[in-house]
């Protein structure tokens, strides 16, 4: 097996910075690209904001994409290094495929992120033994529509009024959407990596985050941040501010041996 490396067709960056701290990978919800995370540079200086680029969307779009967890998280891990101090932050469908990374990269001995930042995210046993929520992935296009804005808010005009932009938006969502209704979780020893939990003020009364403590030894911080599920879209400052004391906090705790 090939050695693994910062896969450029993985990994896709708004700047390359040689004074940054450390890195932060984000892996996006689902049906998201990375794009709009990696704006998240311009303010995060300091930091490498590093985008995990999976296939079925954006500049990957020509690949077949993913429909089981497993193979995903086995080629990602396979295909790219993550070294260096790091944070790995997922949002909702994202921050499942973070913390599985994180969890193979453990299981194989590998360097993985030294902080995992969960956003809007149920824990994986909740996910791995039957959702709540009525299946989306088989729906046809206008109830697939109808049911993400239920849930997760509304989606552009655009996106309403022109056939080629759906399609875009809405195949590699089904697809994601097919993975998570597939997802079984397979119970392990807990990761020792430690963990904030956050999710949207507006979504905190029906997103339960109880559990992760049973996936993780460290949940060092959960909080709600003003919004909801995309909490991040009105206002990122209070998101961004949670990364960078992480990050931050992780760079101490690696050069001095300190607890954060």
């Amino acid at each position: 097996m090939p050695r693994p490396t910062t896969a450029p067709r993985w990994l896709a960056s708004r700047r390359e910075s040689t004074e940054a701290v450390a890195n932060v990978y984000v892996f996006a919800h689902a049906g998201g690209s990375v794009g709009e995370y990696l704006m998240w540079a311009d303010d995060l200086t300091d930091l490498r904001v590093r985008g995990v680029r999976l296939p079925g969307r954006s500049a990957r779009l020509a690949e077949p994409p993913y429909h089981r967890l497993e193979p995903l998280v086995e080629d990602l891990t396979a295909q790219v290094s993550f070294t260096g101090p790091s944070v790995f932050l997922g949002h909702s469908f994202g921050a499942l495929v973070a913390y599985e990374t994180a969890r193979a990269l453990h299981r194989k001995g590998r360097e993985g992120p030294g902080h995992l930042i969960l956003s809007s995210c149920p824990p994986p046993h909740v996910i791995g033994t039957g959702r709540r929520e009525a299946p989306l992935a088989g729906l046809p296009d206008d109830e697939l529509l109808a049911a993400v804005e239920e849930r997760w808010g509304p989606l552009s005009d655009q996106v309403h009024d022109d056939p080629r932009l759906r399609k875009l938006v809405l195949d590699p969502l089904r697809c994601d959407m097919g993975v998570l209704e597939a997802y079984e979780h397979r119970p392990g020893p807990r990761l020792p990596v430690p963990a904030t939990l956050l999710c949207g003020t507006e979504e905190a009364d029906r997103l339960s985050l109880d559990g992760w403590s049973d996936h993780l030894e460290h949940v060092t911080g959960r909080l709600s941040l003003p919004g909801g599920h995309f909490h991040f879209r009105a206002d990122r400052a209070p998101l961004l501010d949670v990364v960078r004391d992480r990050a931050r906090s992780l760079v101490t705790t690696q050069r001095t041996g300190a607890p954060t």
